[in-house]
């Protein structure tokens, strides 16, 4: 079946290329000029991934990824004609997964695109494969409760037996990408590419940290973790 891409872009001829390019790889595209519209027909198609530029009228970019990023887990590839290092930093922080700096060659942007595409693919083999299809990539529940532990996905909260943790924001990033995928053994690259992104420069052992700082935190006895578990020579899996 063929991926649904929506591409968001206020200036026609740069929306109309996108959807002429994509279109010839064989996806189908829907395309909005504004923020709003784009959080329309994002909960209305629920696309595959959404190429997202940062300068929109109304909603901007940021606030699009922030507020889709709460719902959905589809990826988010930015486009934006800033250069400053603070604006790409700031577009991760809010949920995307790549960022792509106008201009660009289309060439690269389809490349990034196939990219994105193939890590969801991946992660849809893995629940597949342990009959996981109650679990939906596309959408996410506000609330995941383990327990005595809880995942508040709206306030981007961790609670404790009730009580919140202080966790940075890769902390909570990386804990709801794994509770997403509870009892499922995910790879360190496969862990860094969602979480991290595509334009991270680090290795694995950046999620081998935030391991150990996860249990640190969330597990009763961090030497000897039943929550977040060690799977040899593939990665992590959460069991709750």
């Amino acid at each position: 079946m063929e991926s649904k891409i929506l591409v968001v872009e206020d200036d026609m001829t740069l929306l109309e290329m996108l959807e002429y390019n994509l279109s010839r790889q064989g996806y189908q595209v829907v395309t909005a000029k504004d923020g709003r519209s784009a959080l329309t027909f994002a909960r209305q198609e629920k696309p595959d991934l959404i190429v997202l530029d940062v300068m929109l009228p109304g909603i901007d970019g940021f606030e699009v990824c922030r507020i889709l990023r709460k719902e959905f887990s589809f990826p988010i590839l930015m486009l934006t004609a800033r250069t400053e290092e603070v604006d790409k930093i700031v577009g991760l922080e809010m949920g995307a997964d790549d960022y792509l700096t106008k201009p660009f060659s289309m060439r690269e942007l389809l490349a990034r695109v196939k990219a994105l595409l193939r890590r969801v693919d991946l992660i849809r083999e893995a629940l597949n494969s342990e009959n996981a299809s109650a679990t939906d990539l596309e959408e996410s529940i506000p609330l995941l409760t383990f327990d005595n532990l809880e995942i508040d996905q709206n306030r981007r909260e961790v609670r404790l037996n009730g009580e919140p943790l202080r966790l940075k924001p890769k902390e909570f990033d990386l804990i709801l990408f794994l509770a997403r995928h509870q009892g499922i053994a995910l790879s360190r690259d496969l862990i860094l590419e969602r979480v991290w992104g595509w334009t991270y420069d680090g290795n694995s052992r950046t999620v081998d940290v935030h391991v150990r700082w996860l249990r640190e935190k969330i597990e009763a006895d961090p030497g000897n973790a039943r929550r977040i578990l060690t799977v040899r020579g593939i990665g992590y899996r959460f069991d709750g």
